[in-house]
């Protein structure tokens, strides 16, 4: 190799940089090696269209109390849990109070 050439990237180095690239858009030798590579383009194209799909499945609003109250339940049954009055609020504040009693029931404690 002349002093004026530079290597090629392979694929198997592209892709072990490949989170490097998400993060920062990449060099050019990266880029090049983008251009020349169809399954290197088909992969990011894959991999972006993935990050995409994923970013639609995070919910809009949080469940609604029913689903703390089957949670609660199904922990109960389980035995995982001691069963509470059923007259206490639903939602963030009662799977707190779930978790703590798992914990409690394990025997470790949060200090």
């Amino acid at each position: 190799m002349s002093g004026g050439e530079r290597k090629k990237m392979t694929c198997a180095e592209f892709q072990e940089v490949l989170p490097y690239i998400f993060e920062s858009g990449g060099h050019a030798t990266e880029m090049e090696h983008l251009k020349s590579c169809p399954i290197c383009t088909d992969l990011v194209q894959d991999l972006r269209y993935i990050a995409d799909q994923a970013k639609l499945l995070l919910p809009l609003r949080d469940p609604s109390p029913k689903v703390w109250d089957n949670i609660q339940d199904s922990l109960e049954r389980e035995g995982l849990v001691r069963p509470q009055a059923k007259a206490q609020s639903a939602g963030k504040k009662k799977v707190a109070e779930v978790g703590n009693q798992v914990i409690e029931s394990s025997g470790d404690r949060v200090k």
